[in-house]
């Protein structure tokens, strides 16, 4: 398997992304995956790499990536070393870096005979499930798409009426983050930009209008993203196919650091189903 980490995507206007690629030099036919990390995550979480490894194996290309402005840097791509970057973050944000990643992976793999890039699956785990399924419905070259633990719904996280008048005032809140003991910014531009984008990124509208096979795979025992969202995502969409994982939290039991080169039995049972699903 031929592993590329940290190639830099330069564009101009706009700050770099930090990609990762797992892909073998000799499978025919092997399609692509791009996999989004979710809310305060970044491509080398945890299990993310076991995981790519593992789908890379059974024969697709794997590209993962750190949203622009995630809060890593280009030095420092785990955890939050730049957090006026994570501050100015917002969903149109990441949907743009999205769309920079698959036009990169589209160019960057057009002339390798073995990799196929009219066959492009989307991952999602968490937030970053919400803006797959907003890319995948608006972007004709998605054939397949997977979340992990999706949210099903932006507004409710955008803001709660209590909290908006100090936001505004403020211009910023702060979020604790549990494992790295950082205040993390939002500042009002998220709730901003939210409200100027509400109709593209209302995710129940877009899940009804996907045209492709659609995984939504949802641990029982999620406590960051109850597991009603994954059914209300199923609801929405009737041909989709609906995982539900036994025991499993939200980041199905594992979590960071990981040195392991197994995986949980629940994130185990993840991603074989997701590559039962893209074999099929």
């Amino acid at each position: 398997m031929k592993i590329d980490k940290n190639f830099i995507l330069h564009r101009s206007h706009k700050k770099p992304i930090l990609i990762d690629t797992f892909y073998s030099e000799t499978k025919a036919k092997q399609p692509l995956v791009i996999f989004c990390h979710g809310y305060k995550g970044f491509k080398d979480w945890g299990a993310w790499n076991v995981m790519a490894k593992q789908i890379s194996e059974a024969g697709y290309c794997f590209v993962k990536f750190n949203f622009s402005h995630n809060g890593g840097t280009m030095q420092d791509p785990i955890d939050f070393p730049d957090l006026e970057a994570f501050g100015h973050n917002n969903y149109t944000k990441e949907l743009d870096d999205l769309a920079d990643v698959i036009d990169w992976a589209t160019h960057k793999f057009n002339d390798n005979p073995n990799i196929e890039t009219d066959r492009i699956t989307l991952i999602g785990h968490s937030r970053g499930g919400g803006i797959v399924i907003v890319k995948a419905s608006e972007d004709s070259r998605i054939t397949k798409l997977i979340t992990l633990a999706s949210v099903s719904d932006f507004g409710k996280r955008t803001a709660t009426s209590g909290e908006l008048e100090s936001w505004k005032k403020d211009g910023v809140k702060y979020v604790l983050n549990g494992r790295t003991k950082q205040q993390m910014p939002h500042y009002y531009q998220f709730y901003e930009d939210f409200k100027a984008n509400e109709e593209r990124l209302h995710i129940a509208s877009a899940e009804k209008r996907l045209q492709l096979p659609h995984l939504i795979i949802h641990g029982d025992n999620d406590p960051s993203v109850k597991i009603d969202e994954g059914k209300a995502l199923h609801q929405w969409n009737p041909n989709s196919q609906f995982r539900i994982i036994g025991g499993a939290d939200h980041v199905f039991n594992v979590k960071h650091p990981w040195d392991n080169d197994q995986l949980s039995k629940e994130f185990q049972e993840v991603t074989d189903a997701m590559v039962e699903f893209l074999r099929n």
